[in-house]
């Protein structure tokens, strides 16, 4: 029963991944996300059943559009799959649980946001606004293991040290980023936002450096801090309790 109950997350997090992309590609472009329906951006075909099955459409046409052979981003499979497994494994770390609830909201908005800011540099405010009252209503509904205020201080201070950073760098980092965490430190509260910053720091700098270092990008060159900053919360999210604990053992 687990593993089919396992199989069956996995799945609906890869059809759901599908509509992530949509969300995520269009919401910045100020167009529907529902109309019209998907289509080849380079011929304009309508696609049709068999062209949307979750990643496997993608391998079975060798990364192709089936009418016009133009290559289709690798974008679409990859944000299915790492919804898949997300998904996956918020079932296998919380189990069937209310945190459970918590979790595939914060992982839906953590990939959308990734996407979007890898693609269009940007986390639309309509993303977030939609997914605010969703998760603070989660987390009221079902509390954490810390004090109100604490997630009240991780929303306000996690906000605030991104809004500090891009006063001070005159730009170096987006209201967007801010905003991410204000929703995501309602839910994660005061010390777990904490640890997904120097999470997220510590990721973009090794993502930043190995760019660089391979010439994909070139210095002073804009980088989308949304992934890292998703990343550090996803770690935190699942594990930022033990980190916490590890690391005080270490003081102590």
């Amino acid at each position: 029963m687990t593993l089919l109950i396992a199989i069956y997350v996995f799945i609906v997090g890869l059809v759901l991944g599908s509509f992530f992309n949509v969300v995520a590609l269009r919401v910045p472009a100020k167009q529907s996300v529902v109309k019209p329906p998907s289509a080849c951006p380079k011929c304009g075909k309508q696609l049709k059943s068999r062209d949307l099955i979750p990643v496997i459409s993608y391998l079975f046409a060798r990364g192709k559009c089936r009418y016009c052979q133009t290559k289709v981003s690798i974008i679409y499979p990859l944000g299915e799959l790492a919804t898949g497994l997300l998904f996956l494994w918020v079932y296998v770390h919380f189990g069937i649980t209310g945190e459970a609830l918590v979790a595939l909201a914060m992982v839906s908005l953590l990939v959308i946001i990734t996407i979007s800011d890898l693609t269009s540099m940007l986390i639309p405010n309509k993303i977030l606004i939609v997914f605010f009252p969703v998760l603070v209503g989660l987390r009221l509904f079902f509390p954490g293991d810390q004090a109100w205020w604490s997630y009240v201080l991780g929303a306000v201070i996690g906000c605030g040290i991104i809004v500090l950073i891009a006063v001070l760098s005159r730009g170096g980092m987006g209201m967007g980023d801010a905003k991410l965490l204000l929703v995501c430190g309602a839910v994660l509260g005061l010390s777990h936002i904490m640890v997904a910053f120097i999470l997220a720091c510590l990721i973009g700098s090794l993502i930043g450096g190995l760019l660089l270092l391979l010439k994909i990008t070139k210095r002073k060159q804009p980088i989308p801090f949304g992934p890292s900053l998703a990343a550090g919360i996803l770690i935190s999210y699942g594990y930022g309790t033990d980190m916490i604990k590890a690391y005080l053992t270490l003081l102590g």
